[in-house]
């Protein structure tokens, strides 16, 4: 019960700050616990020993002959930072650390304990992990014809993305006198360089019609050149 919310409040402080512009400019060593001790400071626990001693008036070296909550100044360095331990005293010897707080330049935060710190970067990759999950599952696709596959953003095909206008291809040039000329030498060389065989019977000794057809497929396919 009072410990659960005691956890719980002291939680919520890690979100916090608090300072107060007026003491920032004189901020020390020497007043510095009394600057922590302002009633508007949210970190600061009123019935500590500290306001007792304070509301009497009394030496602060008498903290350590008292037991209870206790706020002692643990590290010093002018005029930037401040280390403050909240303990528990049950003894002149024996103190319980419970939190501890830093004034960086004037402005007061509490130090997240290891459970805290634990938690805030679980949550972090839990969050990530979750957030990577999410988007592969987005990728996943079914079709009934080839089951499940991935499909990225850079991998959709020419039907999922917008229409683009195709250019039309250049139509060959046609061949000059020139070129048809020379084409013909070329095929006179090829003529008198390979012989069509000559074949008895029904051709009469003539060169065949599918001989005949590849030169002029070569005359053309030279000519287009």
């Amino acid at each position: 019960g009072w410990f659960d919310s005691k956890k719980i409040m002291e939680g919520q402080l890690l979100s916090k700050s608090w300072f107060d512009s007026a003491w920032i400019p004189a901020l020390n060593q020497h007043n510095v616990m009394e600057y922590f001790s302002q009633r508007s400071n949210p970190f600061y626990d009123r019935t500590c020993n500290n306001e007792v001693i304070r509301m009497q008036r009394a030496d602060p070296e008498q903290l350590v002959n008292m037991t209870g909550t206790e706020y002692l100044l643990l590290h010093v360095q002018d005029p930037i930072l401040y280390v403050i331990r909240k303990v528990h005293r049950q003894s002149p010897e024996k103190v319980t650390p419970l939190a501890d707080y830093y004034i960086l330049n004037g402005i007061v935060y509490q130090c997240p304990d290891i459970q805290s710190v634990v938690n805030s970067r679980l949550l972090s990759a839990l969050h990530l992990v979750n957030s990577a999950f999410s988007e592969a599952l987005s990728y996943s696709k079914y079709d009934p014809s080839k089951g499940y596959y991935w499909q990225f953003p850079e991998d959709k095909t020419e039907e999922d993305s917008p229409a683009v206008p195709k250019r039309p291809r250049p139509r060959a040039e046609e061949p000059s006198e020139s070129q048809r000329r020379r084409v013909d030498v070329l095929l006179n060389d090829l003529m008198k360089k390979f012989q069509p065989k000559a074949f008895s019977g029904k051709d009469g000794g003539k060169p065949q019609i599918g001989q005949l057809c590849w030169y002029r497929h070569q005359l053309d396919a030279i000519s287009v050149l």
